[in-house]
């Protein structure tokens, strides 16, 4: 996927090294909605896969445009792991996610538990748990589910819910927060 330019470096290592620039020299965000508006010059996400053990930490905005190369490792990333499948992901729920981190100034990643869920997966979830949807917006590509190490789950929903940009679940006996770009609601204890 990366070629190695003549000077031995990758264009992925080239490409930390500019996000690295960038968010050394970036703006802080005073608020979400700021953020999500467009008011900084980079978005910034952190997160990892207890289920993989795969870890990302990309700019996958910059100036005012998605990166196509970050997008595509952020929907592989966040794939189904149960069937490997990838979909999509709405990168409104990203800004939402990169913002409620923002505003948590949490130095940790995300610890991504479901991303993308194909309708298999979704099904099997849902005879085990009376709280999975049978329409959920994680077979959309719409939603993601996270926790953060040294943030509780109510301080991470309140860190979304400020972001007045779509849905968000507290799971407390779960110790995971949902997050989603569809209807601005919020539930769950």
């Amino acid at each position: 996927m990366t070629g190695t330019s003549s000077t031995g470096m990758t264009r992925r290592a080239l490409l930390g090294a500019f996000a690295a620039t960038a968010v050394a020299a970036a703006p802080t965000y005073s608020n979400a909605a700021g953020f999500l508006r467009g008011g900084g010059d980079i978005r910034r996400i952190k997160m990892y896969s207890g289920r993989t053990g795969e870890r990302i930490d990309m700019i996958y905005w910059i100036e005012g445009n998605y990166i196509k190369e970050a997008v595509q490792e952020l929907n592989y990333f966040m794939r189904d792991w149960r069937t490997d499948g990838v979909k999509t992901i709405d990168l409104r729920t990203v800004d939402i996610m990169a913002a409620a981190h923002n505003l948590l100034d949490a130095p940790d990643p995300y610890m991504l538990l479901s991303g993308y869920r194909s309708p298999k997966t979704n099904a099997m979830l849902r005879a085990r748990s009376g709280g999975v949807a049978k329409n959920s917006l994680h077979m959309q590509g719409k939603a993601a589910d996270l926790r953060l190490a040294t943030r509780s789950v109510n301080q991470i929903a309140r860190a979304a819910i400020s972001c007045r940009s779509g849905g968000v679940g507290r799971y407390s006996g779960s110790n995971f927060v949902h997050m989603d770009c569809g209807v601005v609601r919020n539930w769950g204890g």
